[in-house]
């Protein structure tokens, strides 16, 4: 039977930007999908899959509103931000993806920019000054909501209905862990993608497999923290 894969976007854009820097939004669409295309030929290979069933991409709508920000002492329109046009178009490179579906959660109601738990620390060590502080030390703090309850609702359906036989999950957290036990109940190979950031041993009870397809793409030399 078939593959279903996961991805949790939040989490894949935060990885990849760790291991492979920057891209334009059509770049990191090719990229996640060549990423999702060399999970389905390890499965074929090693008589897992017949094949790819969707890849499912879970994220939530930028912040569309105005949010304070501290060092500019004023509300900001966020959709003028990069970082909104740039999440914007990459949904529209997702969405032309084959095979993908572009699964949107929504966002709490609360949004503000906060600074960068770094740069707060250099701050209170000394090591820097207020003064100092720039754009690049603030981020939006956006929590989002409903993406972890599709991935629960996507899994019981692909299960009940028989439509794959493995699930690849990529993420980073132990909320999947409810809807990884039912799968596992049902008879489906449940496979976890951490992207190489380490995860807790207890969750292994909870998995089939634990894979990282990093031969596909290779890390970039850096020095840069996963923050």
């Amino acid at each position: 039977m078939l593959t279903a894969i996961m991805v949790d976007g939040g989490f894949y854009r935060k990885r990849a930007k760790y291991l492979w820097g920057d891209k334009d939004p059509k770049s990191r669409a090719d990229e996640v999908s060549s990423y999702c295309l060399e999970h389905i030929k390890i499965a074929k290979r090693l008589e897992e899959s017949d094949g790819l069933y969707r890849v499912f991409y879970y994220d939530s709508p930028c912040a569309s509103g105005s949010a304070y920000h501290p060092l500019h002492k004023k509300n900001l329109n966020l959709k003028t931000n990069a970082v909104y046009q740039w999440t914007n178009s990459s949904y529209e490179e997702i969405k032309r993806k084959r095979k993908f579906a572009l699964r949107l959660g929504w966002l709490s109601s609360a949004t503000e920019f906060i600074i960068k738990p770094d740069s707060l620390r250099d701050v209170l060590n000394g090591k820097r000054t207020l003064e100092s502080l720039t754009d690049f030390d603030f981020k939006l703090d956006i929590k989002q909501k409903g993406v972890d309850m599709k991935i629960g609702i996507d899994i019981s359906s692909l299960v009940f209905k028989k439509q794959v036989s493995q699930i690849i999950l990529i993420a980073g957290d132990s909320d999947f862990v409810p809807a990884a036990k039912q799968a596992r109940r049902e008879g489906i190979d449940f496979i976890l993608d951490s992207m190489g950031q380490g995860i807790d041993q207890k969750l292994y009870e909870h998995i089939d497999g634990f894979r990282y397809p990093r031969n596909k793409i290779k890390p970039m030399t850096s020095n840069k923290r996963d923050t």
